[in-house]
């Protein structure tokens, strides 16, 4: 488990996100980790992940590797 201590995190929801529909939320955290969270949950879990790799899965998301639009 990863300790974030004590954060201000400045959230931000995908622009591809729509009014009211399943959306994630992201932030940068201390340490260059990228944090993960569900817009409608926000005192709910977050994911952590290293901002690298954070970059790379969306850059292959939006190259369209995985077959999304």
């Amino acid at each position: 488990m990863t300790d974030l201590g004590p954060t201000t995190a400045s959230w931000v929801k995908s622009t591809y996100s729509q009014q009211g529909g399943n959306c994630l939320e992201i932030a940068r955290g201390p340490r260059e980790l990228a944090l993960v969270r569900d817009s409608k949950d926000p005192h709910g879990p977050v994911l952590v992940f290293p901002a690298g790799a954070w970059k790379s899965f969306v850059a292959t998301v939006r190259s369209g590797e995985f077959g999304g639009s």
